[in-house]
């Protein structure tokens, strides 16, 4: 006889002991070390113009185009059916509808547009946002943002092209700045033979009747369907910066060949091209000759995006792998429960805080700076190559060990956990890799000693809050006094030290107790844990947690 048994019958077993499939969430609501440091460091309208976006980026339908958007990665369009050059990519439409949540709410304006009062704040809690939809788009947005120091280098070129930058909207037509309702800027500065070490550039400028023309190539070029990119090249007075449009004054394609994308391990929405300069029209930006110093206006303000992102990229981890073992049972209970969870979720909870912290000091150090306060603009000379360096080493360990608490599941492109693993080292490497950044903290202590004063003021507000700090910042500045030829080969420590300690003091003083006191035993005792997961045994487990959401 033929078997007729019904079709539930030969299905799979029944899914159980996995966590509800997500909703829609508030991610500032969500986020009380985000709301207490907003409450901390920034005016009130801060946080009333980011509610709408937390809403936005942690609800289902934008966590789905960040997905969309790493799946399906842009392509390069070098020719047309006809055989006319294009240099173009393009990008998938959840790509495009990233962009818009971004710019047409102005987050890439935000910081110039209410310089002083809470700006970069401001632009810094919504990158962070931004991030836990997908990290990728963010580099553009980031550059955009970071382009207007380097157009302000050159009053003719500011007024030009500022206007476009400010604008609230994300114009992605292939046209002229001038027909355009809105403008996204890149950078192109590297070169394969010299890397950071861009004074070994090649790529030449030559001038001529109608302006400047480049000719050379760029080993790296991020978000090259920008409307406008900041870039080196050699003069005879030197390295000089140069803005080259992707259109030419009249109307035509400047020659700017899209060589290749690059195939990254990560960042995979985000287009990051080789390129060339054919003669490319561009005009001077800044001093003749000082290019590196207009270049790295720029560059200031995206090292404290690169320091940023991890920091949001950690918090997105955090919460997939809270969520996670919340519901998830093994060997007779929640792995909640469970002490040895308890102790990871704990610890990876403190890592975030740390990080959440000094983005938005260093945030308010910029501002300060617009307002012209000593104390602030030498901050902010040095909090964002900390804060760069440190919060990159520490996110690839932190995203593997979120991965690790959901298991098999969290090592596949169902969850975010995989792609945020492999974005997790680019910040590290893009924008200075961390050799480049230690010894840029060297030069900084060497030529702003007014910088290293200031972090002393406010490593000196949290003395005698901790022991374990104290004796941390004793040692720090025993290590302060040796030769330079001696600090060189400690600029690894060195940085590291002095982001610790920052974020130590700045815990200490604003966070509750247990949550200062328990990052200084871990992080700044005689013995730190190299992995996460190590907390004393009296560890105040049960109140670190309540601080992550239900």
């Amino acid at each position: 006889m033929q078997d007729h048994a019904p079709r539930d019958r030969l299905a799979t077993h029944e899914v159980t002991n996995q966590p509800p499939a997500p909703e829609d969430r508030d991610l500032l609501a969500d986020d009380l070390p985000l709301q207490e440091a907003l409450q901390r460091e920034a005016p009130d309208w801060v946080a009333r113009r980011l509610t709408p976006l937390g809403r936005e980026v942690g609800s289902r339908r934008t966590q789905a185009l960040g997905e969309a958007a790493n799946r399906h990665p842009p392509e390069l369009r070098l020719f047309d059916r006809h055989g006319r050059r294009l240099d173009e990519v393009e990008y998938h439409p959840a790509y495009h509808e990233l962009m818009h949540l971004a710019m047409d709410h102005g987050w890439h304006a935000v910081a110039w547009q209410e310089e002083g009062s809470g700006g970069h704040q401001a632009h810094v809690a919504a990158l962070y946002l931004l991030t836990q939809a997908e990290p990728g788009f963010c580099c553009p947005v980031t550059m955009t943002h970071a382009a207007m120091p380097a157009l302000r280098a050159s009053p003719r070129v500011h007024a030009e092209w500022s206007p476009g930058l400010l604008a609230w909207d994300y114009d992605p037509r292939g046209l002229p700045a001038p027909r355009k309702s809105a403008l996204t800027f890149g950078m192109a500065m590297t070169e394969k033979q010299g890397g950071s070490d861009v004074r070994a550039n090649t790529t030449r400028a030559e001038a001529g009747e109608d302006g400047w023309r480049l000719t050379g190539h760029k080993w790296f070029c991020s978000a090259p369907m920008s409307d406008a990119f900041l870039t080196l090249a050699r003069t005879d007075e030197g390295l000089g910066c140069f803005l080259v449009p992707r259109f030419a004054p009249d109307g035509g394609r400047n020659p700017i060949e899209l060589q290749r994308l690059k195939d990254k391990c990560g960042n995979r929405a985000n287009a990051s091209a080789e390129i060339e300069y054919r003669g490319a029209w561009a005009e001077p930006v800044g001093e003749p000759g000082r290019g590196v110093a207009t270049i790295l206006s720029m560059v200031q303000q995206t090292r404290l995006d690169a320091a940023t992102a991890p920091v949001g990229m950690m918090r997105q981890g955090l919460i997939e792998a809270w969520r996670h073992v919340q519901v998830r049972k093994a060997f007779g209970r929640r792995l909640a429960e469970q002490p040895l969870m308890r102790v990871l979720i704990a610890d990876l909870a403190l890592e975030v805080e740390a990080g959440v912290a000094l983005v938005m000091r260093a945030a308010r150090a910029f501002d300060g700076a617009a307002r012209d306060d000593d104390h602030e603009r030498a901050l902010a000379r040095l909090l964002p190559a900390l804060a760069k360096y440190w919060h990159n080493k520490r996110a690839p360990g932190f995203l593997a060990e979120a991965m690790e608490c959901l298991g098999g599941i969290g090592y596949v492109e169902e969850t975010p956990l995989a792609r945020l693993y492999r974005e997790a080292p680019v910040n590290s490497i893009w924008e200075g890799s961390g050799n480049v950044i230690c010894l840029d903290v060297l030069r900084v202590l060497g030529r702003h000693p007014e910088a290293l004063e200031a972090l002393r003021k406010e490593l000196d507000e949290a003395k005698g809050a901790s022991p374990v700090l104290d004796r941390a910042l004793a040692e720090l500045e025993r290590q302060l006094g040796e030769p330079p030829e001696a600090l060189e080969p400690r600029a690894r420590w060195l940085t590291q030290r002095l982001a610790q300690c920052l974020q130590a003091a700045l815990l200490l003083r604003q966070a509750p107790p247990e949550v200062g006191q328990t990052f200084c035993r871990t992080r700044l005792g005689e013995t730190p844990a190299p992995v996460y997961g190590v907390l004393p045994a009296d560890a105040p487990l049960a109140s670190l947690l309540a601080r992550l959401p239900d």
